[in-house]
């Protein structure tokens, strides 16, 4: 099984929801993202949780386990706590396979703020981590600007960044 993430950002909550799920958080009939023309990175196995908080606790230079974690915007966790049992007739929006998170600003300003001279260094700590195989290291170079250089745009947008996980 592959589980696909997809980063994003997007003005605020409601957008990013319209964006990634569907309209009023419709899963079924879905949202797009490439319909939006999202600025958007679509990615397999760097989770938002551990593997890019990682990068981020690199590029703050404070340990993983202080890393604010992201936020879960869909499925709402008040209106759908993770378990409930649906009512009759009425699918679970955890059944579909689709989470949204939130990434706290904090990470966006983190990686937007990484300088060309740091990249180098940062995926080389990004690379050594467990949780992720990297093709080579300039794999990980690669998404390490890949990374900074959505956050950048991000931050000038005055955006929040987003992650959508299809599993």
């Amino acid at each position: 099984m592959s589980v696909v993430y997809d980063y994003f950002w997007a003005a605020d909550q409601a957008t990013a929801v319209d964006w990634a799920i569907g309209p009023d958080g419709d899963w079924l009939r879905g949202g797009s993202l490439d319909a939006m023309c999202a600025d958007r990175l679509e990615v397999k196995g760097l989770d938002p949780n551990v593997v890019l908080g990682k990068l981020v606790s690199f590029a703050a230079g404070i340990p993983f386990d202080s890393v604010v974690d992201p936020e879960l915007v869909w499925p709402d966790p008040v209106e759908w706590p993770y378990g409930r049992q649906a009512p009759p007739g009425t699918a679970s929006p955890w059944d579909s396979g689709l989470i949204l998170q939130s990434l706290p600003d904090s990470w966006r300003d983190t990686l937007a703020g990484v300088v060309e001279d740091a990249v180098s260094l940062l995926a080389l700590q990004w690379f050594d981590i467990e949780e992720i195989r990297f093709a080579d290291y300039l794999d990980a170079q690669d998404s390490v600007r890949m990374f900074v250089g959505m956050a950048r745009r991000a931050r000038s947008a005055d955006a929040r960044m987003y992650c959508s996980c299809i599993v």
